[in-house]
C-alpha cells in the first residue's frame, strides 16, 4: 500500500523546487497533466451519462404513458420505433427507443413513454441501471489505461533522474 502511494505521489504533476527545470522535465509534467485531466474527463462523462439517463428516466415516471410500438430498425445502440398513443396519434421518435438492446426489426414491443414528450421513449421496464455497467466499464478502462501511461512516465522520469545524476557524476570528477 505504501508502495502504491509512493507511485502515485510520483504520478502527480509536480515542480521540484531543487531540480533544474529542463525542457524534457517540463514535458513529462505537462504530459502527467494531460493524461489526469482526460481520465477525468472520461470519468465525467461517465457520471453524466448515468445521471442523464436516470433523469430521462425521472420525466417518463412524472407523466408516463404505455403502449405498444412496432421496431422499425434495430441496433445495438439505437433502434427506431413506431407506436400509437391512447388518442390515436402516430409517433416516431427521433432519437430513437432508450435502452434498445436485444431488439430485432419486426418485434412488437411495450414502451414508456412521456406523454408531455413522446419522443422520450424506453423499453418497457428498462431503466437507467442498465446504463451503470457500460459507463463504468468506461471509466474502469479510462482509470487503468491512465494508470499504465502515468506509471510508464513515472518510469521514464526516474530513468532521466539516474541519467542527470550521472551527468553530474562525470562533469564533477
Amino acid at each position: 500500500m505504501a508502495r502504491l502511494q509512493a507511485l502515485l505521489a510520483q504520478a502527480l504533476p509536480r515542480r521540484e523546487p531543487d531540480i533544474v527545470d529542463t525542457t524534457r522535465r517540463k514535458v513529462l509534467r505537462w504530459s502527467k497533466c494531460a493524461v489526469w485531466i482526460l481520465v477525468g474527463l472520461v470519468t465525467l462523462q461517465s457520471v453524466l451519462l448515468v445521471a442523464g439517463a436516470w433523469r430521462n428516466d425521472q420525466q417518463i415516471e412524472h407523466n408516463m404513458g404505455v403502449a405498444q410500438a412496432e421496431v422499425l430498425s434495430a441496433g445495438p445502440r439505437r433502434s427506431t420505433i413506431e407506436f400509437v398513443t391512447p388518442d390515436r396519434v402516430t409517433y416516431r421518435p427521433e432519437l430513437g427507443v432508450l435502452y434498445p438492446s436485444e431488439l430485432a426489426e419486426g418485434m412488437r414491443i411495450y414502451v414508456e413513454y412521456d406523454r408531455k414528450n413522446p419522443d422520450l421513449v424506453r423499453v418497457q421496464h428498462r431503466t437507467a441501471a442498465l446504463a451503470i455497467i457500460p459507463a463504468g466499464s468506461i471509466a474502469v478502462v479510462a482509470w487503468l489505461i491512465g494508470g499504465l501511461v502515468l506509471t510508464g512516465l513515472v518510469l521514464l522520469e526516474r530513468r532521466l533522474d539516474q541519467v542527470d545524476i550521472s551527468l553530474d557524476n562525470q562533469l564533477l570528477s
